[in-house]
C-alpha cells in the first residue's frame, strides 16, 4: 500500500488577503497615477514605466505557476506577497507624496523593499534547511544584482534630466549600500525563521531532490 504523502500547511488566510487586496491597490494606484498623474506624485517619475512593470512584476510569480507549476507545487503566496508589497509600497508613498515630504523614506524603502525581494528569492529557490552561508549567497546574489538594475533604471528614466543629477553619485552609492545591507538583513531573518521552525507552510518552487546536500 503506497503511504500518503503529507501535505504542508497552507500560509494563513491573511496573508492570501493580504496579498489579493495589495494586488488590486496597485492596479488601482496605477490607474489613478496614469489618470491623474499629479494627485499620484509620478509626474516626472516614469509614471508609464511603473505602470508596465509593476504589474509584470507583481504577477510574474501567479503567471508562472499557473502556466508550469501549479501541477507540482502549491502556489507560494508568502514570497508572492512580499513581491507585491515593494511594488505596492512605492507606488502608495508616491501617492501620499512621502518620497518629497519624508527626507528618509527613499533609504527605507531601498532597505526594506530590496530585502523582501531578496527574501522572496530565497523562499522560492532555496529548501528549508539550508546554511546560513547558502541563503547569504543567494540573497545578497539577486538583492546586489536588482539594486543595480534599479539604479540604473532610475538613473536613464528620471534623473538625466532632473535637477537632482548633480546628487545622483551620492545618492546611488547610498542606495546600493541600503539595498545590499536588505538582502543581508532578509537572509539572518529567513535563516532564522526556519531554525525556529517558522514558514512551515512554505515551500520552494524548485524540486527540493533537484538540490543536493552537499550544496544546502
Amino acid at each position: 500500500m503506497t503511504e500518503a504523502v503529507a501535505t504542508p500547511p497552507s500560509p494563513p488566510s491573511a496573508v492570501r488577503a493580504a496579498d489579493v487586496s495589495a494586488k488590486t491597490m496597485l492596479v488601482l494606484l496605477l490607474a489613478l497615477a496614469l489618470l491623474y498623474p499629479d494627485s499620484g506624485h509620478l509626474r516626472d517619475k516614469a509614471a508609464g514605466l511603473r505602470a508596465v512593470g509593476y504589474p509584470l512584476v507583481a504577477f510574474a510569480i501567479p503567471i508562472l505557476w499557473w502556466v508550469s507549476l501549479k501541477d507540482r507545487v502549491a502556489f507560494p503566496w508568502v514570497a508572492d506577497v512580499l513581491v507585491t508589497i515593494t511594488c505596492f509600497t512605492d507606488v502608495l508613498g508616491n501617492r501620499l507624496d512621502l518620497y518629497d515630504s519624508v527626507v528618509w523614506f527613499d533609504d527605507w524603502m531601498h532597505l526594506v523593499n530590496t530585502g523582501l525581494l531578496a527574501a522572496a528569492v530565497v523562499l522560492l529557490t532555496l529548501p528549508r534547511g539550508s546554511s546560513l552561508p547558502r541563503v547569504l549567497e543567494r540573497s545578497l546574489a539577486f538583492g546586489a544584482t536588482a539594486a543595480i538594475a534599479w539604479e540604473i533604471a532610475e538613473f536613464f528614466a528620471f534623473v538625466t534630466g532632473s535637477s537632482e543629477r548633480r546628487f545622483a553619485y551620492a545618492d546611488t552609492l547610498g542606495d546600493l549600500g541600503l539595498g545590499v545591507l536588505g538582502a543581508v538583513i532578509a537572509a539572518l531573518v529567513v535563516h532564522q525563521l526556519w531554525r525556529q521552525g517558522r514558514l512551515v507552510g512554505v515551500e520552494p518552487i524548485i524540486e527540493p531532490a533537484a538540490v543536493s546536500p552537499a550544496n544546502g
